[in-house]
Formats: structure tokens, sequence, C-alpha cells
């Protein structure tokens, strides 16, 4: 194995990881502060792919798409946040996991009503095409690196909005504890509606990025929401750094292991039969990785309460 396919696929790894950073930013956000079982996040993130796939349609300009994508999907968790989600938050989870299930088929429909079932495509901006050279030697896609820099730029700029703002301040205590800061004036159901609108805004967000490199259609979110599951499990519920490194290390696991696991079991294998038991086995891999963890640490590795 060669040392630039290993660092190929490392920088892979991240760029799989920062894009799970912000799906998993959002979901954990949401769940955190506000205790509720969202499964309708993968159709924000479909929602976002979308809208920046419409815009660039008509406009060609990738910028207005990713800002198409942050105000579809900012717009759409607000509204059902405020239209339905908010008569869920004293509902037991079942009701929870129920309501936003059948905001799924809900979404899923109306995107194929309005575009179609066919997939659409996003083109990468010119500037961002072609390759760019590392040291050593490597030449590695220009916008997959960019999408690591964007994704370590939001995970900064979430920490600075949770940990040096007002509005930080307000989401962690509304965390611990909702009745008190509503006791001292704070508005309860306008903070909910914006974190519920933020973390829709990072799942728009990332599907418009990745909707660059794969096709746009309806149904791409819910893959990527079990991954997102995992990852704040890994990294713990209501931690943005935890949402972090539990992405960073479920993106380097899936693609490391896709590449080590095969590779490992020639040693001793026929290789028709060593290629397919790592593959079997990688296709595992994240989920052994959740398990040991939790046995670890039944909180996550950043978590302050049980999963």
């Amino acid at each position: 194995m060669s040392t630039i396919l290993l660092i190929e696929q490392v920088l892979n790894g991240l760029q799989f990881g920062v894009m799970l950073f912000l799906m998993a930013a959002g979901l954990t956000l949401i769940f955190g502060v506000m205790g509720l079982i969202n499964l309708a996040h993968g159709s924000l993130y479909m929602v976002g792919a979308f809208a920046a796939a419409a815009v660039a349609g008509v406009t060609g300009s990738f910028v207005l798409a990713l800002a198409a994508a942050l105000a579809a999907a900012a717009l759409a968790g607000a509204v059902i946040e405020i239209a339905v989600i908010r008569r869920l938050y004293a509902a037991p989870h079942l009701d929870q996991v129920l309501a936003t299930f059948a905001l799924i088929l809900i979404f899923s429909e109306g995107t194929r009503w309005l575009f179609g079932s066919f997939p659409l495509y996003l083109d990468i901006p010119d500037a961002l095409s072609g390759p760019v050279t590392l040291p050593g030697g490597i030449e590695y896609p220009r916008y997959r690196l960019a999408l690591i820099a964007i994704g370590i730029a939001v995970a900064l700029g979430l920490w600075w909005l949770t940990a040096r703002t007002r509005l930080g301040i307000r989401i962690r205590a509304g965390e611990n504890d909702r009745e008190m800061i509503a006791a001292l004036g704070v508005d309860i159901s306008r903070l909910y509606t914006l974190v519920f609108a933020l973390g829709a805004a990072l799942a728009g967000l990332a599907g418009a990025l990745v909707g660059a490199i794969q096709s746009v259609q309806v149904g791409m979110g819910e893959p990527v929401l079990i991954l997102a599951f995992v990852v704040i499990v890994i990294g713990g519920i209501g931690s943005i750094k935890g949402a972090f490194v539990g992405a960073l290390l479920v993106g380097l696991t899936d693609t490391l292991g896709g590449l080590f696991l095969p590779a490992l079991f020639r040693l001793f294998m026929a290789p028709d039969a060593a290629t397919q038991t790592g593959a079997a086995l990688a296709s595992m891999a994240i989920y052994i990785l959740m398990g040991l963890v939790l046995v670890w640490r039944p909180a996550g590795l950043f978590g302050t309460r049980a999963a």
C-alpha cells in the first residue's frame, strides 16, 4: 500500500467526517436543547440539496445555490417547528418518532411532486474544480479540500456561538434548565424556533455541499441521518465538540476500514474471500466503534448524560 494512497484515504475520511459533522451538529443541538428525536433532519438535508441544485440550474452561481440551501432549509425548519414540532416537546419519544417519520414521507412526496423522480446534478464551481498538488506530489481534488476547510470553519463558528455569545449562553442554559431561563424572561418558544432553524440550516448546507459530488435525489438524507445518529451517540448528546470528534472518528473509520480490512484478510485468506469478508466488516466498523465507545463511556466521549 503506497503512502500516497493512505494520505488520500485519510483526506477522504476527513472530508466525509466534516460533512457528517454538519448534519450531526444540528441534530445534537436540537436533541440536546429540546430533548426531541427528529427523524426528519435528513429531509432538511435533502431540501438544502434540491434548493441548491434548482437555484444553480437557473442562475449558474454556486454561491447563490449555497445561500438558497441555507435559506430554504432554515425556513423549512422554522415552519415545521412552529406547525408540528412545538406540539411534541412534552410528548413521549414514540410520538415524536411517529410524527417526524410522517414528516419524512411528506417531504419525500412533496419533493418528488416538485422536482420529479429523476436525480438533479449540481456542478462544482470552476474556481474549485480540478486537483491541487499537495506536499509530496499528492494530487487531491480542490473541492474536497474546500469541504474540509468549510467544515472546520463551521465547527469553529459553532464553538464561538455557543461559548462566546449571549445566544450561546441561552442555548446552553436551555439545555440544562429551560424552566429557569423561562422564569428569567427568555422567550423559550422563540429560542427553540431559532435553534431548530439553525440546525436545519446546517443540514441544508451539508446537502448542498455534498450535492456537488453526488446526485441530488429523493431520500438522499436518510442514510446520512443514520450516520449522524451514530456520530452523536459516540460524541455525546448535546456536545458540539463531541459531534466534531465523533464525526471525524466515523469518517476515518468508514474510509480506512474499507482500505485496511480487505488487505488484512488477504494475509491468511484467498483474495476473493478476503475482499468479501473485509468489505462486510468494514461496513460494520462504525457500529462496532459505537459499541466500544458506549461500553467505555455510556454517555459518549463528551456527553454529560446517558444516551
